[in-house]
């Protein structure tokens, strides 16, 4: 697989995203009917604490080297904490700088599972180059369906979270599969040693895509959910394995 032609397409629909906890990676999913809003991808560890305490993110989009300040009200974050999965609703207007992509690569379609043994690829801000989009390859190891989830044999660092995780074929093309969520160390021996990286697949992002018509039907979706949902302290892995390591 010719990785360089997929990083090329892949990077200018990615952004890092900044809180005042931290950092971490994005990329745009969806825009509306009119093209009023678009909405960017993301882990939602990566943005939780700013949208449960309305602090500010700011965007940055190294290809065209312009960043966005966004106050709480000027954005609307839509949450999944079952999949660690989030979207961030802006309007288009507030990072017109940016000449995003009219084109959207195309998710993974939700009845596809990818097996075991396919070579993928992410990018990312890792906290070691925080300025560098840097790419990351590996197989997947395992599915867990419950967790809507891929175990991948591959590296995940701190700021790549919410990264786009992305597989390439001749008939498909470039399609992405889901976002870089954690990393498990395997610490059986009491080091830490080599483990394995987690990607959410795209359950979450389908479902938000079928139903924003406005933003008005955003902000009261995303009511609905905190209704229904109850935030846990941290997102659950079966039992029988270690806790993970936030990318």
């Amino acid at each position: 697989m010719q990785w360089n032609s997929v990083v090329n397409k892949v990077t200018p629909y990615v952004v890092k995203i900044e809180t005042p906890d931290g950092h971490g990676t994005g990329f745009l999913c969806l825009y509306n009917n009119d093209r009023t809003f678009c909405g960017i991808a993301t882990a939602l560890h990566v943005v939780a604490n700013a949208d449960t305490w309305q602090q500010p993110i700011r965007l940055h989009h190294h290809p065209s080297s312009q960043v966005a300040f966004l106050k709480e009200g000027e954005r609307i974050i839509i949450p999944n904490y079952e999949t660690d999965s989030a979207i961030i609703l802006v309007w288009l207007a507030q990072i017109k700088e940016f000449n995003l992509p009219q084109m959207l690569i195309p998710l993974l379609p939700s009845s596809t599972i990818l097996p075991i043994g396919t070579e993928i690829g992410w990018l990312g801000y890792p906290a070691i180059a925080q300025h560098t989009l840097c790419f990351f390859s590996g197989i997947v190891s395992a599915r867990q369906e419950r967790q809507h989830a891929y175990l991948l044999d591959g590296v995940a660092i701190n700021g790549v979270s919410g990264g786009p995780v992305v597989h390439s074929t001749d008939a498909d093309g470039v399609q992405i599969i889901g976002t870089l969520s954690a990393y498990i160390s395997n610490r059986a021996t009491g080091d830490t040693l080599p483990g394995l990286s987690i990607a959410r697949d795209v359950s979450h992002f389908h479902d938000t895509i079928g139903r924003l018509n406005s933003l008005e039907e955003a902000q009261r979706k995303k009511e609905e959910q905190k209704e229904q949902q109850a935030q846990p302290e941290t997102i659950s892995l079966p039992s029988d394995r270690p806790n993970p390591t936030k990318a």
